[in-house]
């Protein structure tokens, strides 16, 4: 496998050195635990400088033609698209996702921002009427971009795209762990024509590059996924100049089976969901609330659905889960399956080390615990691996209590045959997006957290508007 180097960031339109030369982060390939790479870890004079060059470009690109910038969107769909096999090998290489799921999901779910960016576009009233006065959106500013490993294409678009849509310019710093897609995609906004300063990217350590970034006084808007703990890193940093800043945090999401759905087909897709991406997205619905009643059927059932997940070696076809992406993350979700096993949960399948036949890499055994408590650290903290907490419930009122007994609010599911019932259940939850009867995804809906999820939304129009300041202009009707 072959050996990138990730040396420059990208400033200004090229492709620079670093100011400060330091010694590179290595990139570890999860699937073998060697090293595949290596970026270059920037400071806090390489922000300075890409910050500047942000600066200066933005008058010229905030006030260019709606859609000289939808334009450029679709000259970096067009490019992304041409490159996906690219992409795909990229973030399985770095952190691990099965191929089968890169060239399914990571790669088209990113791809599809850019695309319903350009859709934003083609209706977006960015100055609207009320009597005389005219309401007028306009781009924020200079936006700093703080991306993690999990989705890395997709959590670059996910900002990137409004961003530019909205007429902003960006500094965008990715995650160190998986730093050959962030690469990839700079190369795309370059070979699209991207004004020069309009896109920069700088490589390093969140807290070298990310937080140089959040304090910085000529950055306008911060928007960052992550942790909760470094989301409350960045808001602090960012804090004394008064810039916005919006955060896509941790969760630890509730999936609501109630009594009438059809548990033949809700639980398999549960665990499915569950374990997608090996359990590393902040909205995996990793709380499964059952009818105490149901919960033996509901044991046999995600069993055998856990069951028929293959782990291994990420580039093969029939890969269902590869790696979780880096050591730490692993040590992480060992500790917490002994801690579920130490408080008293029973182990459906699974539990510690790793799957048979896999002596070698961060591979993970999927793990149900049943029988949790809701003051369980399992079904409180998040894990961020493929462990799955099967929580009894006594009726409707609890499991909505339950749900709600959390200090996230990110996603919820609720499986119901009575449509209008699962409708009254989500008008209840404490979260920023809530899935009845596993819908597809919509890459207009907005997402984002209550409580400690974060603040803010992103996708679609509610994500452009994020990047974007309201000014009114009384009398601008007047006649």
């Amino acid at each position: 496998m072959e050996f990138t180097v990730c040396d420059h960031h990208y400033i200004g339109g090229r492709w620079v050195a670093p100011l400060t030369p330091q010694d590179g982060i290595a990139v570890i390939n999860p699937a073998t635990q060697k090293t595949i790479g290596r970026v270059v870890s920037g400071g806090a004079d390489d922000i300075e400088q890409a910050v500047a060059a942000a600066r200066a470009a933005f008058p010229a690109f905030s006030t260019c033609p709606v859609r000289d910038r939808a334009a450029l969107l679709g000259r970096i769909l067009t490019l992304l698209e041409e490159r996906s096999e690219e992409m795909a090998q990229a973030i399985t290489r770095e952190m691990g996702a099965a191929i089968t799921f890169s060239r399914a999901s990571q790669v088209p779910f990113g791809i599809a921002h850019i695309r319903a960016a350009i859709e934003v576009l083609e209706t977006y009233a960015f100055i609207r009427q009320r009597g005389t006065t005219a309401t007028i959106k306009e781009a924020i500013g200079v936006c700093g971009l703080i991306t993690p490993w999990n989705w890395p294409l997709y959590q670059i678009t996910a900002k990137v795209a409004p961003a530019i849509a909205a007429g902003c310019t960006i500094v965008l710093k990715p995650s160190e762990a998986s730093p050959f897609s962030a690469q990839l995609f700079a190369q795309v906004m370059h070979d699209a024509g991207t004004p020069a300063g309009v896109f920069n990217l700088v490589h390093g350590s969140g807290p070298q590059v990310g937080a140089a970034l959040a304090a910085h006084p000529d950055v306008d808007m911060i928007s960052i996924t992550g942790s909760t703990r470094a989301g409350v890193l960045v808001a602090q940093a960012a804090a004394p100049t008064v810039k916005r800043v919006t955060q896509e945090l941790g969760g630890k999401s509730p999936n609501i089976l109630l009594d009438d759905a059809d548990f033949d087909r809700v639980v398999p897709l549960g665990v499915a969901s569950a374990f997608r991406n090996v359990g590393q997205s902040c909205s995996a619905p990793t709380r499964m609330l059952v009818p105490a009643s149901r919960l033996a059927q509901v044991e046999e059932l995600a069993a055998a659905a856990a069951a028929s997940m293959v782990v291994g070696d990420p580039l093969q076809e029939g890969t269902s889960l590869g790696p979780v992406s880096t050591q730490a993350q692993f040590d992480k979700v060992q500790t917490m399956i002994a801690i579920g096993m130490a408080e008293g949960a029973s182990l459906v399948c699974g539990g510690p080390g790793r799957p048979e036949g896999l002596e070698q890499g961060f591979f993970v055994r999927p793990t149900i615990f049943s029988q949790v408590r809701s003051t369980m650290r399992i079904a409180q903290e998040e894990i961020f691996g493929p462990v799955l907490c099967l929580i009894p419930y006594a009726d409707e009122a609890d499991a909505i209590r339950i749900a709600n007994d959390t200090v996230y609010g990110l996603g919820c599911h609720i499986q119901s045959a009575d449509r209008d019932r699962a409708r009254r259940v989500a008008a209840q939850i404490r979260a920023g997006q809530v899935h009845i009867n596993h819908p597809a995804w919509d890459a207009h809906a907005a997402f984002g957290g209550y409580k400690q999820s974060g603040n803010g939304r992103e996708y679609g129009e509610f994500g452009m508007e994020e990047y974007l300041e309201t000014k009114a202009v009384l009398g601008y009707f007047a006649q």
